[in-house]
């Protein structure tokens, strides 16, 4: 099909396999258990998929539009064998997050009218978010571009340390005061230093505590406001990192923080070591907000573009 055109690169391709192979081995091994025995696709068959799909973390919402795009197929087609489900699988679930602007980014760039270009990174501790910035810096250096890191999380006990860490080994410069400090100031320090610096890109980091805490959705609000004084418009993205390891919770606290402040791309990381990979299918179609990157390992170049025909081919990759 069309759609599964050649995108990444050989090498690249082989990593999202590789990333994804616990996802896409549980979800085979549930697949063939469905259709054992039967040679059409039928109702009983469309039951048995759909239980696959949620319990895969798909998601109900998502699934149930699967299972409906299935079912017109069927009844346009007349007779489709249990032979070619997984190829309609990948056809239709691309076809679904084709209605969505996740997975249209072709590298690690951005659009920015004047620079620097801000990316305040937000999410709730332990998803993995200093390694998406610290990989992220490193991606737009290696790109030709001037990165520079805000230490904005100044409440978790290492934090600034962390980050410290990233910083020195993609060696790019990193604004930091005390733990403790106003994380405001932190921000409005990281913005003007970018600017007189002539930064191309300025990446905040914030804190993480978890969603549920409302004096944290202030802080971020604040972080914002503060950062509008130096850069009117800043921040130019507002990144939520979530940790696809954690299936449905995932969703759940991509529903706090979209309520909660205005989120405009997402990264889902630790893909390689779950089988609930299918949770980045349903959070793309169910939010409306461009998944942009999935982190599928621990090296500095694990962290990809998200592409949704290339995730989808790896996915129901026989």
């Amino acid at each position: 099909m069309s759609l599964f055109k050649k995108i990444f690169s050989k090498e690249k391709k082989e990593t999202l396999d590789k990333g994804l192979e616990k996802s896409k081995d549980n979800f085979l091994s549930k697949m063939s258990k469905a259709v054992a025995g039967k040679s059409k696709v039928d109702e009983d068959v469309l039951d048995d998929l759909e239980e696959v799909l949620i319990s895969s973390d798909v998601g109900v919402t998502t699934t149930i539009k699967v299972i409906r795009r299935i079912e017109d197929r069927v009844a346009r087609d007349k007779y489709l064998g249990t032979a070619e489900l997984n190829e309609i699988l990948k056809e239709e679930i691309a076809g679904l997050l084709s209605e969505t602007d996740s997975g249209e980014t072709d590298g690690f760039n951005f659009k920015s009218e004047g620079k620097p270009y801000v990316i305040m990174v937000v999410g709730v501790n332990g998803v993995g978010k200093t390694t998406t910035i610290g990989k992220l810096a490193h991606q737009f250096k290696k790109d030709g571009k001037k990165v520079l890191l805000g230490a904005a999380d100044t409440f978790r006990a290492a934090a600034i340390d962390q980050l410290q860490i990233w910083a020195d080994r993609t060696q790019v410069p990193m604004i930091k005061q005390q733990m403790g400090s106003d994380p405001a100031s932190v921000a409005f320090d990281a913005v003007q230093s970018g600017v007189t610096q002539g930064s191309d890109v300025v990446i905040i980091d914030t804190a993480g505590r978890l969603h549920n805490k409302v004096n944290l959705m202030n802080e971020l609000t604040k972080v914002k406001r503060v950062m509008q004084k130096v850069i009117p418009g800043a921040p130019h993205e507002v990144l939520l990192v979530l940790d696809g390891s954690t299936g449905q919770n995932a969703f759940e606290q991509a529903k706090q923080f979209t309520a909660a402040t205005e989120v405009t791309s997402l990264a889902v990381t630790k893909l390689d070591g779950t089988a609930k990979g299918g949770v980045v299918i349903g959070i793309s179609d169910q939010f409306k907000i461009p998944v942009k990157y999935i982190g599928i390992g621990e090296g500095l170049e694990d962290l990809q573009v998200f592409n949704k025909y290339e995730f989808v081919d790896s996915f129901f990759k026989k």
